[in-house]
């Protein structure tokens, strides 16, 4: 009896051990409670939002709604599926509104919320904020707490999901010191990352960049842009990673298992976890191949063409790319697509925007390709376009409906989300309408449904258990030195050089260097080279330019004198006219214009800045038989026959630092970059390509008789054959 008695006496002990308490709470120092729990999440909560917690089983959790009872949305330990599902099932349509909402741009200089934040976040229950400008990580962290604090006392204490777009982007006159770190790593433009050619090197990217972002507050990204970049005229091209379809694949697939994996003690579930951040690829199904390269932000640029009826070739980088990742959490976890109307697509006579197509996000992104993931809206698609250039109101094909008829057609096309829409009420609206339409029952199942979605990427990253951060700890990591190496290592290898006539690079130290456009950081030069004030005392020139820049495809001076308003974009510096544009554009057709046709065939079009061809070919004159070298910073293909002739060496730079260039120059660091895209030898082949195809322009050779292809790049070697070129440039 009495071993007996030992044996029940210890079994209680042990379950009462088992059962009793197994976290410890302590002050952060910054406003919040932190709870550590062996075996179990951490926890961070403000105990002034009236939020409580709850034990069972000796692990804390937070009663969120506040009823004190454990509702399967507040339990760490079940999974985000099922925790979503609970909560979407339980919010009120005044609640799903607000999940629906993303914000217009927010900038933060100070660590206060504003009224405009405190009004939607508080009255229109919008969770998912787009930040701009932040101030300093600290002052990001202390915004951000703040902003957790006050939602954690409203509703069911659903909390923030903010966002940012790229915000990762140097400038030519940042500098670059190996023992120091910075606001925030510095990277070449997305281009550029695509001129490495290396997608390791881009998910080494989306980690470090992810890193950053959370400890900014950031859990969303609104990147990458996967547009396949067959239109040389477009002025997105430099988000892109170019024009090839594998390796615009590859690249998307890279970033976004980069940004959204977590591994080891972060990952809470499938690849998820503390440092994963949500990747919102865009554009589907591309805004790539834009009608004569004009964006559609704006109401002239509202038409995406298939000319090719290449449109399948244009899902690649989604479909192979972003939506199947290496990595565990398997495809990007949200989708934007852009405003263009898709023309005239395999034998679809679509006649709205991307957003308010059926075919486009139920029947071909969710259907056919099985995401289920949120699908966003780009900014403002829902409100009233007041002329043909007005930008920020791009209602594509549904200009003649009302705000709230558009968020019902939306919706109606498979829409979660709508980008830069503060208030709730039109939504809630849009909910009455398909109540009426379809009956109460389908309107909550389909509303459920979204709200279900986009709950699904703050379960994941971890949200719900600790959106608060130390500051501390967010300046320690936001730019760190580590972090800076690889971003200022990723900007020389983007860098392409495409002529080294002679092996006039890379140049000793003491070369005499002239600058015939001193450069902002006037003092950088003279720590590689000798500078001087005249051409007649230099060895060498060194020029940078800016690729030619003739305007956005629409002149309201044409409109004066009786034109269309339409004009050509052009990719040169001498003066263009659209000898070979088309006679009848593909697409057109808007309530404001009384006509279809936007062709600017025999019109012409001037360079804003055809000053940076002159001082090319002024340089060369004066510096006579030595040698020039011309540094061009691009973002989309430019002519090179006007200038190649007058330099002796040319790099392409795609917004690096000053710095790198430098080093490849001086030879510090030998080039490897190659080109992302073709380089067309004139804009006759420009206007003759199709906007949907890719590699389908006539190249420009070179007086030393290098074709200016896709994967074409110079080291100091000579032409760079390696694997990288033997994957993808056999593949075009």
């Amino acid at each position: 009896m009495k071993k007996t008695f030992a044996t029940v006496s210890l079994a209680a002990l042990i379950a009462l051990t088992a059962c009793g308490p197994k976290w410890t709470e302590s002050e952060s120092g910054y406003g919040y409670n932190i709870i550590s729990q062996k075996g179990g999440k951490t926890l961070g909560y403000t105990p002034g939002s009236g939020v409580g917690i709850i034990t069972d089983r000796g692990y804390a959790f937070k009663d969120l709604n506040r009823n004190g009872v454990l509702d399967k949305y507040e339990d760490w330990r079940l999974p985000a599926a099922k925790r979503a599902q609970d909560l979407a099932s339980q919010l009120s349509i005044d609640e799903i509104a607000g999940l629906m909402l993303y914000s217009a741009h927010q900038a933060i200089p100070d660590s206060n919320m504003s009224d405009q934040q405190r009004k939607f976040l508080g009255e229109d229950n919008l969770r998912h904020v787009l930040v701009t400008r932040l101030a300093s990580p600290e002052i990001a962290a202390k915004w951000n707490n703040n902003v957790q604090a006050f939602v954690e006392g409203v509703g069911h204490g659903i909390p923030a999901n903010n966002s940012s777009d790229p915000r990762h982007g140097s400038t030519p006159t940042a500098e670059y010191d190996a023992g120091n770190g910075g606001t925030i790593s510095l990277w070449p433009s997305s281009l550029g990352m695509a001129a490495t050619f290396e997608p390791e090197l881009v998910e080494k990217f989306g980690q470090i960049a992810s890193e950053e972002y959370r400890a900014l507050g950031i859990a969303t990204a609104l990147s990458p842009q996967i547009d396949l970049a067959t239109e040389p005229r477009w002025s997105r091209f430099s988000g892109t990673f170019g024009e090839d379809p594998q390796l615009d694949s590859d690249m998307a697939k890279a970033y976004v298992d980069g940004f959204q994996t977590s591994t080891g003690k972060d990952e809470i579930e499938d690849g998820w976890g503390y440092m994963s951040v949500n990747a919102m690829i865009k554009h589907w199904p591309s805004g790539g191949p834009e009608e004569g390269g004009r964006d559609a932000h704006y109401n002239y640029g509202k038409y995406a063409v298939y000319p090719g009826k290449n449109f399948a070739t244009h899902l690649r980088p989604f479909v192979e790319g972003a939506m199947d990742l290496r990595r565990g959490t398997h495809m990007a976890s949200a989708v934007m697509p852009y405003y263009t109307i898709s023309y005239n697509f395999d034998g679809k006579d679509n006649k709205v925007g991307n957003s308010y197509s059926k075919y486009i996000i139920t029947d071909l992104l969710r259907d056919t390709y099985n995401f289920d993931g949120v699908v966003c809206s780009d900014w403002g698609i829902t409100k009233d376009n007041n002329s043909i250039t007005s930008f920020g109101t791009t209602c594509w094909g549904e200009e003649t409906r009302t705000e709230v008829e558009r968020h019902f057609d939306a919706i109606l096309a498979g829409i979660d989300q709508f980008g830069g829409n503060n208030v709730k009420g039109p939504v809630i609206e849009a909910y009455n309408m398909w109540v009426k339409e379809f009956g109460q029952e389908s309107a909550d199942r389909r509303f459920q449904d979204s709200a279900r979605r986009l709950l699904m990427n703050i379960f994941r990253v971890g949200l719900f258990e600790n959106p608060y951060l130390d500051p501390v700890a967010s300046t320690a990591t936001v730019g760190k030195p580590e972090f800076m190496a690889e971003g200022y290592e990723a900007q020389l290898k983007s860098i392409v050089m495409l002529k080294n006539h002679g092996g006039v690079l890379p140049l000793a130290k003491t070369t005499k260097v002239y600058l015939p456009r001193p450069l902002q950081n006037a003092d950088l030069p003279s720590r590689y080279f000798q500078v001087v004030d005249r051409a007649e005392d230099a060895d060498v020139a060194i020029l940078f330019i800016r690729e030619p820049s003739t305007g956005s495809g629409y002149s309201t001076e044409d409109v004066a004198k009786g034109g269309n308003g339409y004009v050509p974009i052009s990719l040169q510096y001498s003066d263009y006219t659209a000898e070979y544009a088309r006679e009848v554009s593909i697409a057109g057709g808007d309530p404001k214009e009384s006509f279809t046709n936007r062709s600017y065939k025999g019109k012409t079009v001037k360079a804003s800045n055809k000053a940076e061809m002159d001082i090319v070919l002024e340089t060369k004159k004066a510096m006579g038989d030595k040698p020039v070298i011309v540094i061009a910073s691009v973002g989309r293909p430019m002519i090179m026959s006007e200038i190649e002739g007058s330099a002796d060496a040319m790099l392409l730079s795609f917004s690096v630092q000053n710095q790198a260039v430098f080093d490849v120059v001086s030879g510090a660091f030998e080039p490897s970059g190659l080109l992302p895209m073709q380089m067309p030898a004139d804009m006759k082949t420009v206007e003759l390509q199709a906007e949907d195809v890719p590699h389908d322009m006539e190249c420009y050779k070179d007086s030393d008789g290098n074709v200016y292809d896709f994967a074409f790049g110079l080291n100091w070697k000579g032409t760079i054959k390696d694997a990288r070129t033997e994957r993808y440039a056999v593949l075009k």
